[in-house]
């Protein structure tokens, strides 16, 4: 099979997990009794991606400690765990693995969200395209309340309404919409300077959109970002339309053999 690699930023500290995050790194929370870490790996290898490199830091041995505990498991994958510090940037993380992509186009995703949706087409889409960079974008939760006007008045008010788009006041033909944590990119990118950056998605980016062929794709599918305690709440409340979602996606993982979509 053709190497596809995929790397899962999951070094961070997870601060905002509160007491969570002082005892396991934030991929390792578990949802449904499976680690988050769990569902991101058997969804890239539903998807045909066989070569995974974690850069770790923080607990990094803890992640080291599970992969090894559940070889068998995930033992048709080339797993790369790298040490890139406890403190490291994520610029200076992905730098510093950089040079064990082994692909021509590889996935660059975070390790804190469960997600279910056909990325094996958006992948090969990219490659078609001859696309740079394809960054995937979907609707997310907003956690203010919203007044809503229709016809120029008030008709209502929400709260964690679901959006996917936002305007900018200061610029009438502005439209932006919601990244999802996750691109698809030329391994080419990756020869551009970029291992101090202290922010990388704020300065690398823009660069790299005015110098390279980009691209945005729109997740269709399932897409669940797990940020903090209520994040994880709300995957595990039985009552709750995500606990449905997130199981739905454990049963297909579960199966014997993965559905081709």
């Amino acid at each position: 099979m053709e190497t596809r690699t995929a790397i899962i930023l999951c070094g961070g500290k997870g601060s905002r997990l509160g007491n969570i995050g002082k005892k396991l790194p934030k991929t390792l929370v578990k949802i449904h009794s499976k680690p988050i870490l769990w569902y991101v790996i058997k969804n890239l290898e539903k998807n045909k991606f066989n070569h995974l490199i974690l850069p770790v830091g923080y607990k990094g041995k803890m992640i080291r400690d599970y992969l090894n505990r559940n070889k068998n498991e995930f033992s048709k994958l080339k797993i790369d765990i790298v040490n890139t510090g406890i403190d490291t940037s994520i610029a200076t993380r992905i730098f510093k693995v950089k040079k064990y992509i082994k692909s021509k186009n590889f996935i660059l995703l975070n390790g804190d969200a469960i997600f279910d949706f056909n990325i094996y087409k958006l992948f090969n889409n990219h490659i078609y395209k001859k696309i740079d960079i394809t960054f995937l974008g979907n609707p997310a939760q907003l956690p203010y309340g919203v007044v809503i006007f229709e016809k120029n008045r008030i008709s209502d008010f929400k709260r964690d309404i679901i959006f996917n788009s936002v305007k900018k006041n200061e610029k009438k033909n502005f439209i932006g919409y919601v990244y999802s944590g996750i691109s698809i990119i030329n391994k080419k990118i990756m020869n551009l300077s970029f291992k101090n950056y202290n922010n990388f998605e704020k300065e690398f980016y823009p660069k790299i959109i005015k110098k390279f062929k980009s691209d945005f794709r729109h997740i269709k599918g399932t897409w669940y970002s797990i940020d903090n305690q209520k994040d994880i709440d709300s995957l595990n409340e039985k009552k709750t339309i995500k606990y449905l979602s997130v199981s739905k996606i454990l049963k297909k993982l579960n199966a014997k053999k993965f559905l081709e979509k």
